[in-house]
């Protein structure tokens, strides 16, 4: 795979695991507040600065007993051509697997579910369907986004939602269009957007309108609470 970022621990990104963190280069969103610029990159580009996945295999050889799974992220990872033989090898070894999506590939996740090479799946869920050009350049069917919500919730091992709250993407009526489309669902997490990383734009930083304080995040946790069974704001 195309892999731009390898980090060796992490307690935090996969529940109740000791994993470390693949991270696939390459996107096909545009989001403003990416905290990951260096893994958006034009296909020209994406193929420079990359970790040998062999490197990486060799690491997990070694840490088997010390570490418990692997968190596949990005980028987007189901833009991978072989994500899936790659997903195969790290089960083989007997790790399990958390990928982190877009969700804009819902034929990607049908497989990995068919083939059961994934244990848990984190997908952001970046507007309501209406707004996803805002994120998405060129023409893309935001049915597809709904399609991938579908297939984890009937599908997914485990799974979470997870939406960054940011204007002009996030608001009132935008949120309770994302709760009727993940009504039932688990778990839904609303991330507040820090300002003390580079982003992909960093003119989005600088306007205060964009982010939400403490007090209208819990505002939006009230209107998402009426869909989930459980919502965090981390």
């Amino acid at each position: 795979m195309k892999i731009g970022g390898f980090q060796k621990n992490t307690l935090i990104d996969f529940p109740g695991t000791i994993a470390c963190i693949v991270f696939t280069k390459g996107c096909n969103f545009i989001c403003p507040y990416c905290h990951n610029p260096d893994l958006v990159a034009t296909p020209k580009k994406v193929a420079t600065d990359l970790f040998d996945e062999n490197k990486i295999f060799n690491f997990l050889e070694k840490r088997k007993g010390l570490l418990e799974g692997v968190v596949i992220s990005g980028g987007e990872p189901t833009l991978q051509e072989d994500l899936i033989a790659f997903s195969r090898i790290i089960k083989d070894m007997g790790y399990r697997l958390k990928l982190d999506t877009n969700g804009t590939r819902p034929e990607i996740l049908a497989k990995l579910f068919e083939q059961e090479l994934v244990d848990f799946v984190s997908m952001d869920i970046k507007t309501c369907l209406e707004k996803y050009h805002l994120v998405v350049p060129g023409k893309f069917d935001a049915k597809k986004i709904y399609e991938s919500i579908c297939l984890l919730m009937d599908k997914a091992p485990a799974y979470e939602f997870r939406t960054t709250c940011v204007r002009p993407f996030i608001n009132k009526k935008i949120m309770t269009d994302i709760g009727k489309m993940i009504t039932g669902a688990s778990t839904y997490n609303l991330q507040k957007c820090s300002r003390n990383v580079t982003v992909l734009d960093p003119k989005f930083l600088k306007a205060d309108h964009n982010f939400f304080s403490d007090k209208q995040m819990l505002e939006l946790k009230a209107i998402i609470d009426k869909y989930v069974t459980t919502s965090v704001v981390r």
